[in-house]
């Protein structure tokens, strides 16, 4: 919380975090972990700069960072049924027909070479290649809010394939390599299984040029709007993406807006181009869906797998919700410490994250309650 805040205010974040706490506590058989839950919940969301096992140890008044890392460590809890219960308490706040499932990574920048995954490899967090983990998300955005409700770590073959280092890092012999398609696959597998509402799909590029996760959407007649590179060959001669949009007659484009961006609406010209010698759900169509923008010339391309009677406005508003993945990575890392870990272990790093998730679910619902209420919400 920041700024000038009122009583009420500070009541409600309370007992929104208690409810939250009692219901991730049912997952914890042993009353020392379900009570050092809380207390790992409430430094994450606490003003501290870093919050690591020493500093949320004295945020709670203990003398060392033993609890917290057995924690994360050795204490018997199911994560993924603390993701679970996660998801479900996000969407009693988000969930709408209309919402959107998002697939995407955010990198977690390492010294050293002993954590799960970690590797000199690219990551939009610093633009470049870096030594980092990789953890590929997926978020859930409708009106009402966006929050991240699954989480994976790619683990490369430099760790699948070395005894030694998935030893050191305990990783279980069940864990095999998977590429982050696959990955995103799995989280989504998740959602649908679990009747999670949603409308669209999106992803970025390195979503959108995968064959194997653009087929298997097709298989399960879900709508998305996937991101895809230029060169990628989609015309009825072989054209790229780029190669069709130059050929566009003006009257093809159109002046729509992706949403709300931080100085308004966020306007570009757009086109659609229908595909029909691709594969599609009965139902459904596919098409190109092309992004100009005018100011710049600079364009973006996706491929769209919809329902036949789906209009433009609706694939442009989720093209342009592939964004919100991006605000929740800046929320949970600023405000709940999503990359504010010193864990090793493959199953301490699900730990962090799942309770970091979940204490930025706190504060999404919070958001989206106070919103609904009419007032400002806290900041």
């Amino acid at each position: 919380m920041g700024g000038d805040v009122t009583v009420d205010e500070v009541r409600a974040w309370a007992a929104g975090l208690e409810v939250l706490q009692g219901r991730l506590g049912q997952h914890f058989r042993r009353s020392e972990p379900r009570r050092r839950v809380g207390e790992y919940l409430r430094g994450l969301l606490s003003s501290l700069e870093r919050k690591n096992g020493w500093t949320l140890a004295e945020q709670a008044g203990e003398l060392c960072p033993d609890g917290m890392q057995r924690l994360l460590n050795q204490a018997d809890w199911d994560a993924d049924a603390v993701r679970d219960e996660v998801r479900s308490f996000t969407l009693e706040h988000l969930a709408e027909d209309e919402g959107v499932l998002i697939v995407d990574e955010t990198g977690f920048i390492k010294k050293g070479v002993r954590s799960a995954g970690v590797q000199r490899q690219y990551t939009g967090t610093t633009g470049k290649i870096d030594n980092c983990q990789l953890g590929v998300f997926l978020a859930y955005a409708s009106p009402a809010g966006r929050a991240l409700i699954d989480r994976e770590l790619y683990l490369p073959t430099s760790w699948t394939e070395d005894a030694a280092r998935r030893a050191d890092a305990r990783i279980g012999r069940d864990v095999v390599f998977a590429t982050k398609p696959a990955l995103a696959r799995a989280m989504l597998a998740r959602a649908v299984a679990a009747g999670v509402p949603f409308r669209w799909v999106t992803g970025d590029e390195a979503y959108g040029d995968n064959p194997a996760l653009r087929a298997w959407l097709t298989e399960q007649r879900l709508s998305y709007v996937l991101a895809i590179g230029y060169r990628h060959r989609l015309g009825p001669r072989g054209q790229n993406a780029r190669t069709l949009a130059a050929i566009l007659p003006a009257h093809a484009w159109e002046i729509r807006s992706a949403g709300d961006g931080a100085h308004g609406q966020r306007e570009y010209a757009w086109a659609l181009v229908p595909l029909p010698d691709r594969d599609a759900a009965e139902g459904f169509e596919a098409a190109l869906l092309i992004r100009r923008n005018d100011a710049t010339g600079e364009q973006a391309y996706y491929l769209v797998h919809a329902p036949a009677d789906t209009a433009l406005p609706g694939i442009v508003r989720a093209a342009g919700a592939r964004w919100a993945i991006e605000e929740c990575f800046q929320a949970a890392k600023n405000e709940a410490g999503l990359d504010h870990y010193q864990v090793r272990h493959y199953r301490a790093w699900y730990r962090h994250i799942t309770l970091a998730m979940a204490a930025a679910a706190h504060l999404t619902a919070l958001r989206a309650t106070t919103e609904e209420k009419g007032d400002d919400p806290m900041t």
